[in-house]
């Protein structure tokens, strides 16, 4: 069975983070309000109160986050632009000191051999966009066309492959459908459209990076789907959900369309918000690359809650993170072979986007070292069975806002003490550079594998 040395030559190393939930400095140098700033200022939203205000004050300390990433050998570091400090209303012309600030990260990340990774979108809107409608609105998708362009074209000389969107299911459901992340609306079912407007975002955006000739991928959480039992409700109720959760976001950017959602039961199928044309858009720039974003698979059972096609069960047995997520590495390889099967010659090569997990052991994460190493044993299963893999970005780089759950669930390589910002790297980060130095020895010249 290969192990995680056995990932193929010129395999790239990463780690991932987001511009919320690091940067803080959320009203300095004219960055203007997101839906993160506007939802943790309301009152039990977010456990305990905790806002990303400061978060790791990754905007005034991102030297010493990049002498960390040195220190690991990293080949890639994936972060997000926060667009509230490009447009701080999301419209018009762009803040010259957010641009400056993405311009000194970039530069310090190239002095430092790092080629970076950046997403467009990781769900920080700009309020003033979530005032109109937000993703909603159509008009959102042509806002970030707009944003795109500026960010590329300050940029695209020094980077050069670009993510869109990470997580549009994630956002779409959380934000929108269930409301339990910004911007906190409880629209179920209603909040279809934002999948296609995110779509639609993607879609010219694209256009506009490979017209830059820049490469071009997103960043989708996908999952494998299985049924809590065999029979034929709990069935219906899986291939529902993977409609919902992976072909949703999928189908659409490599085989141009929508799966058909009245098959399942679900009756908005979109046809209302889809516009002619829009699909032959959204798939009509090649990816690059597929991010996949795995941190475990969903059972499905048949539905309970009218509202819903399908109900969401545990994972029996599965050993659990901090988080209480079930730890499957298995899911890994099953969801990639998945993906080979379902879209063929359509597929990409892949990028594993985010794979970590949160631990209670603040320094000595040995949970976190099993975690990351059954995961890229199991990864490398996957690329023995003729899948395209080309990189490993885990998550994450720091401690971080972790969203709802504030500053309670810890998944980082290194230790952030939120009171002093004290940055202290884990076992697991050594490990983590100790196994990209012993990668890297195995293949002592470089191999045919490129980038992205």
């Amino acid at each position: 069975m290969p192990d995680r040395f056995d990932l193929p030559a010129g395999f790239r190393w990463g780690v991932s983070t987001a511009a919320y939930q690091i940067e803080g400095a959320v009203t300095e140098d004219g960055r203007g309000p997101s839906i993160w700033d506007t939802f943790t200022a309301r009152p039990g939203t977010v456990r305990d109160g905790h806002t990303g205000a400061v978060a790791c004050d990754h905007y005034h300390r991102y030297p010493e986050d990049i002498e960390l990433m040195r220190g690991l050998g990293l080949d890639g570091y994936r972060f997000s632009i926060a667009w509230p400090r490009i447009q701080p209303t999301g419209t018009g012309p762009a803040n010259p000191a957010g641009l400056a600030f993405y311009d000194r990260l970039v530069d310090a990340l190239l002095d430092a051999g790092i080629t970076p990774l950046p997403t467009l979108f990781h769900w920080d809107l700009p309020q003033a966009l979530e005032d109109t409608g937000g993703w909603l609105n159509r008009d959102t998708a042509h806002r970030f066309a707009d944003y795109t362009t500026l960010v590329a074209d300050r940029l695209g000389d020094r980077v050069p492959a670009w993510i869109t969107l990470n997580e549009p299911f994630v956002h779409m459901a959380y934000g929108y459908a269930f409301g339990i992340h910004a911007p906190g609306r409880a629209l179920m079912l209603d909040a279809l459209p934002t999948a296609h407007h995110q779509l639609l975002a993607h879609g010219l955006a694209a256009a506009l990076l490979a017209e830059r000739g820049l490469d071009v991928l997103i960043a989708n959480n996908l999952t494998p789907v299985r049924p809590a039992s065999p029979s034929p409700a709990d069935l219906a109720a899986t291939t529902a959900y993977d409609a919902l959760h992976n072909r949703l976001f999928t189908d659409p950017l490599l085989l141009g369309h929508y799966p058909d959602l009245s098959a399942y039961g679900i009756t908005d199928d979109l046809a209302g918000t889809v516009h002619p044309g829009d699909l032959d858009l959204i798939a009509a720039t090649p990816l690059t690359g597929l991010g996949v974003n795995y941190y475990n698979p969903t059972h499905i059972a048949a539905p309970t809650d009218p509202g819903l096609p399908f109900t969401l069960v545990d994972i029996p047995d599965a050993p659990r993170t901090a988080f209480d997520w079930p730890i499957v590495p298995e899911g890994l390889p099953e969801l990639l072979h998945t993906l080979h099967t379902r879209y063929g010659p359509a597929l990409p090569p892949i990028t594993i986007t985010e794979n970590g997990c949160s631990t209670t052991d603040p320094l000595d994460d040995q949970s976190r070292i099993t975690y990351l190493s059954t995961h890229l044993d199991a990864l490398a299963t996957a690329t023995t069975q003729g899948i395209d893999i080309r990189g490993y970005y885990t998550w994450s780089l720091l401690d971080n806002f972790e969203w709802a759950e504030g500053y309670h669930q810890p998944f980082g390589l290194v230790h952030v003490d939120f009171e002093t910002q004290k940055r202290t790297p884990k076992a697991s980060y050594t490990w983590y550079r100790d196994l990209i130095a012993v990668h890297r020895a195995r293949w002592s010249k470089e191999g045919s594998v490129t980038f992205p």
